[in-house]
């Protein structure tokens, strides 16, 4: 099957893609987007979140035949070619980036928040980023990345 999709603005499509392959496999491995991490298959790390249609999912749940007509916005999309969103610049500056497997959805859940909340407490902190797991952190330079990307304007 071929599936037409909108990813970071640009239409783009994916050829011979099996209906049940996942959004992850088709982003990574059909479509050269590799920001989003392979980590669990299902969707209890958060390292694949991206956007679809405004809304983060993990797209290791999603199937590829799901997004047809649909928009994708992946961590690689924050950025505005080569000036990072606040958020990305806050885990830089933070030292909230370790290995990095953890980050791209740890970045698209903060920006989603940070696009909600304009000053998020800790406890929405916290709760915005319950869904990804990080196995190299105690968590809290996440937490000052959030809270420094807070202080810094608006997300796009």
């Amino acid at each position: 099957m071929r599936v037409n999709v909108t990813i970071n603005g640009e239409s783009r499509q994916a050829d011979d893609v099996w209906e049940g392959e996942s959004l992850l496999y088709v982003l990574r491995e059909r479509l050269g987007l590799p920001g989003s991490k392979n980590a669990c298959e299902q969707g209890e790390c958060g390292s694949c979140t991206v956007y679809l249609d405004d809304v983060p999912v993990c797209s290791c749940l999603v199937a590829a035949g799901q997004v047809e007509g649909r928009e994708v916005r992946t961590v690689e999309g924050l950025a505005d070619g080569d000036e990072l969103d606040r958020v990305q610049q806050s885990f830089v500056d933070a030292g909230a980036v370790q290995c990095g497997f953890c980050t791209p959805g740890l970045v698209v859940a903060a920006h989603d928040l940070l696009n909600r909340v304009e000053n998020p407490a800790d406890e929405e902190i916290r709760e915005a980023l319950a869904g990804n797991l990080c196995r190299c952190t105690g968590y809290e330079k996440i937490l000052d990345a959030v809270r420094l990307a807070a202080t810094r304007g608006v997300s796009t």
